[in-house]
C-alpha cells in the first residue's frame, strides 16, 4: 500500500491540543507522510492552554515538516495535488461557517478549498461551543457537501455546555481509512 500524504490542519480550539497533537503523532507512526498546518492564530496566540512557539516546535519536530500557515503556503496543495486527505482537527465553529460558506480567508479554509478543486476528501473534527445553535445549521450543511466528511463526535458536556460538541479524536485514524474510500464512519454522532 503506498504511503498516504496527509494534511492535517489545525484551528484554534487550543483546549484541545493536548489530544490532538498525539493524533498527529499517532498517523506519523502508522506510517502517513503528515503536511502539517495551522491556522494563523492558532500557530501564533498564547493561551492558558500552552505557547504557540512550544506547539509549533513540537508538531514540526513529529512530522519533520514545517507548518503552513499562511494563505500563499496553503494555495499550492491543490494545483501540485499535494494530498491524499486533509484533516481539520479541531475544526472550531468559526472555521465551519466559513467552509460551509465557501469563505477562504486563512491557511486551513485554503487548503480545504485546494483540496476539494481536486475532489478529494476533507474530513472534520468539530470542536465548537456553539455546535448545536449557531454551528448547527453550518453542520448541517457541510454534511451534504460532496467530499466533506467527519470525525463522530459527541456533546462535549451537556450540564455545564449544552450546546457545545466535540470529536472523538481517537477515531481519527480510522476515519480518514474511510473518508479515502469515500464513506463516512459510523455512527456519525455519538
Amino acid at each position: 500500500m503506498s504511503v498516504v500524504r496527509v494534511g492535517f490542519a489545525m484551528c484554534g480550539s487550543f483546549c484541545t491540543f493536548s489530544q490532538v497533537i498525539p493524533q498527529i503523532a499517532a498517523l506519523v507512526k502508522e506510517g502517513a507522510d503528515v503536511y502539517p498546518i495551522m491556522s494563523q492564530m492558532a500557530a501564533t496566540t498564547d493561551t492558558r492552554f500552552g505557547k504557540a512557539e512550544d506547539f509549533v516546535q513540537q508538531i514540526e519536530k513529529i512530522c519533520g515538516k514545517k507548518i503552513i500557515s499562511t494563505i500563499a503556503e496553503a494555495e499550492p496543495i491543490g494545483p501540485k495535488k499535494l494530498l491524499d486527505i486533509l484533516i481539520i482537527e479541531p475544526c472550531t465553529g468559526n472555521t465551519l461557517g466559513k467552509l460551509a460558506n465557501g469563505i477562504t480567508d486563512s491557511s486551513v479554509t485554503m487548503a480545504a478549498k485546494s483540496q476539494l478543486r481536486n475532489n478529494r476528501p476533507v474530513l472534520i473534527a468539530v470542536s465548537t461551543n456553539d455546535g448545536l445553535t449557531a454551528g448547527a445549521k453550518n453542520i448541517g450543511m457541510l454534511q451534504n457537501y460532496k467530499n466533506i466528511f467527519f470525525v463522530p463526535y459527541r456533546q462535549d458536556d451537556c450540564e455545564k455546555k449544552p450546546s457545545s460538541l466535540v470529536a472523538d479524536f481517537s477515531k481519527t485514524s480510522v476515519a480518514m481509512h474511510s473518508a479515502l474510500e469515500k464513506i463516512q464512519i459510523q455512527p456519525m454522532l455519538l
